[in-house]
């Protein structure tokens, strides 16, 4: 019988050595404990023939996730705050008029957020990159345009959720016989999360901020309108501690106004904090 040759037998016995070195190399490190992970970047990889050493790199250290910091957001959000508003909120829509849309918002952030006196408003972003403490900054602390920090970073990161928080009670029900506005509840707004970065904790992370902003301004609750339909979104506000709040028959609470046939779960959450036993 007639042989054929396959290749010469070194060749074979580099890939045989550079396959079992590799899944050497991954059992090693998932059998160390997790404080000596940092150690890594000292593992000795030994010269093998055949096997590039950056591919043994590349296996030792998996692509990490980018760090997503929560904070208020400055003058340089405002185009992608509009951006991610109007694609989570209005998704149907396709140029021009998307494009109005974002204008639409871009203009209603810098100069139409009127806040009444005593009240506060702020809007919150969960940016990915470097956009926490060590990030430089121009601009003065005490500069502000609309509700938005006009300070400017040289690291901004990119804007992957959105929230916005106040004290307004324009969706609260009034107080009294009088209709007065109601205080010491925090209220939230425009929940939204790019398509791309969701169900990554983004949007806990969003609401967490919110509460200690609201605690901040002394508020002892903080509440929120969520669509009955959105049950993902109504399951998540449960989770965080949210409870539903039934309107009393023939009441005519406020509301956001959305579309006809929408329907709104009214939620609220009572704050930790020395004050939140009171009555609200």
């Amino acid at each position: 019988m007639q042989m054929i040759s396959l290749g010469g037998a070194s060749s074979l016995t580099t890939v045989v050595n550079s396959s079992i070195l590799n899944l050497n190399l991954t059992l090693q490190i998932k059998n160390q404990p997790f404080s000596s992970l940092s150690k890594i970047s000292h593992y000795e990889i030994p010269k093998t023939s055949g096997l590039c050493r950056a591919s043994q790199v590349a296996e030792l250290f998996p692509t990490i996730s980018p760090e997503i910091v929560v904070r208020e957001a400055r003058i340089e959000d405002c185009w992608e705050v509009a951006e991610t508003h109007c694609s989570s909120f209005f998704p149907e829509y396709s140029f021009p008029l998307d494009f109005v849309l974002r204008i639409d918002r871009l203009v209603g952030m810098l100069f139409g957020f009127s806040i009444p006196k005593g009240c506060k408003r702020t809007c919150l972003v969960a940016v990915t990159g470097s956009s926490g403490e060590d990030s430089f900054f121009i601009g003065s602390d005490d500069f502000k345009i609309g509700t938005l920090d006009g300070k400017i970073s040289l690291n901004k990161g990119y804007v992957a959720g959105i929230l916005t928080v106040d004290t307004v009670a324009d969706f609260l029900p009034r107080k009294g016989p009088l209709r007065q506005r109601r205080t010491g509840i925090a209220y939230i707004s425009n929940v939204a999360v790019r398509e791309k970065f969701r169900r990554k904790g983004i949007a806990k992370r969003l609401i967490a901020k919110a509460e200690a902003k609201a605690k901040s301004w002394g508020c002892r609750a903080i509440a929120l309108h969520c669509d009955l339909n959105n049950l993902g979104a109504t399951k998540l506000y449960a989770n965080q501690g949210f409870k539903c709040i039934k309107v009393p028959e023939g009441a005519n609470w406020p509301h956001p106004k959305i579309a006809a046939d929408v329907r709104f779960n009214f939620m609220m959450k009572l704050l930790n904090s020395p004050s939140s036993s009171q009555v609200i």
